[in-house]
Formats: structure tokens, sequence, C-alpha cells
């Protein structure tokens, strides 16, 4: 199991799968386990594999902090309508603000999906940021606000979102390109 997270820190999550299969193999009971295999498979762009290791662990753990996980993989398996009630469930739950907000970018990006762009925003919004001190979550919630804005046609409003995260980090992302073809 510890090679396994080794693995998926060190961006090798191909092989942190095979790993996390293995303890699987000897402890199929644990929620830690099912979690670190969700991850792996999620990060090897395995989604249907990583939808069922992370709805094994929040069965097993009763957790929702890795919601975000489950619902993403919906979206990438295209089924966003799936994604988001599983996404609010998450933002309910007492979890850690960074899965809140990674629950909340989901969901967004799934209502923006289906064309409900001004749910998308209202989801987003309901974040508390920190624009002073730009956390890496918070550089993500503007980036899908800026990303949900260009697709609904926003564009000065867009702009402004990317703008902010270049402002922290001008190599987030592709803020800096999107900010180049909204200006």
């Amino acid at each position: 199991m510890k090679r396994a997270v080794a693995l998926l820190a060190r961006g090798d999550p191909a092989q942190a799968f095979k790993e996390a299969e293995r303890a699987k193999t000897a402890a199929p009971r644990s929620g830690a386990v099912r979690e670190v295999l969700a991850l792996a498979h999620y990060g090897a762009e395995r989604w249907r594999d990583a939808l069922r290791e992370a709805q094994a662990y929040r069965r097993i753990t009763g957790r929702l902090d890795q919601n975000h996980i489950i619902a993403d993989c919906y979206r990438a398996l295209g089924s966003p309508e799936k994604a988001i009630p599983v996404a609010e469930e998450a933002l309910r739950a007492a979890i850690p603000e960074e899965a809140r907000a990674e629950a909340a970018i989901v969901a967004a990006s799934a209502l923006a999906d289906v064309g409900r762009f001004d749910q998308a925003l209202a989801m987003l919004r309901r974040l508390p940021t920190r624009p002073e001190v730009g956390r890496g979550h918070d550089l993500r919630v503007w980036y899908v606000t800026g990303d949900v804005l260009s697709r609904a046609g926003r564009t000065q409003e867009a702009a402004r979102e990317f703008r902010r995260i270049v402002r922290h980090d001008r190599t987030a992302f592709d803020a800096a390109e999107r900010l180049a073809q909204l200006s």
C-alpha cells in the first residue's frame, strides 16, 4: 500500500493501481486501500474502475470526501446529470474545504456541460475564496468560473477570472493563454 501511495505521489498512477490492486487482494474491506485504488485509477483515466472503487470507499467508510471523484467519473463517462447530485451531497457534508471546492468545481462543470451556466456560476459562488492569498483550490475555482463564463459568452467577466489567476501564478493551468485569447 505504501508503494502505491508513493507511486501516486510521483505521478505514476498506472503503476500505483497495480500495487493498490495487490493491496486490495489482501484487504478488500479496507477503506484506505479502496481510496488509493480509486485515486490511482482516476489518475490513469480509468473512469469506470475509479468510479467503482470510489463508490466502494464511500460504502465502506461512510465518508463523502471523495464524492468529487465519483462525480467527475460520471462526467468523464458522459453522464453529467449523475454527477450533480453526488457533488451536491458532498457540499452538504462536513468535509475538508479543498474537497468541498472540488465538489463544487465538478458540479459546476457538469451543470455547464448541460448548458445550465447560471446554476453553475451560483454553485461556484457558494464557495468562499481568498483573493489576497490565492490558494490552490481558489485558483481552480476561479479557473472553472472563467471557463463557465467563457462558455456562456460572457468574455469580459471570464477575462477577469483568468486575470485573477495570473496575478497569483502565471503558470497555473492555461490561464494566461485563455486570458490572451479573451483580450
